[in-house]
């Protein structure tokens, strides 16, 4: 199972992540290769674009079943971006001229 205190720093901020288990097998990139990434010189797989749309979540979460040595992890944290952010409630807003 992979940890989210072990991901490596090149994985792009968001729900999913590769950690240092990876063993650079390209298991992932074969079943979304828009995703994933190969750092060429330290030898391991990363997390470039995270998923937006429900197919390209299914993909992902396809990688992460197909991984070997379950290095991919999905802590099911959106980044938040200003378009996802809970837009505030406007309240009633008063004037109160009384003071006690």
């Amino acid at each position: 199972m992979a940890d989210k205190n072990n991901k490596f720093s090149e994985n792009t901020p968001g729900a999913f992540y590769v950690d240092r288990e990876c063993i650079n097998c390209d298991a992932c990139i074969l079943v979304a290769e828009n995703h994933f990434k190969t750092n060429e010189d330290a030898s391991f797989t990363y997390v470039y674009k995270q998923p937006e749309t429900e197919e390209e979540k299914e993909a992902c979460q396809e990688a992460l079943e197909a991984c070997p040595v379950e290095a991919i992890g999905n802590d099911g944290q959106e980044e938040k971006t200003p378009e996802k952010m809970e837009k505030p409630t406007q309240i009633g807003i008063f004037k109160s001229t009384e003071f006690s």
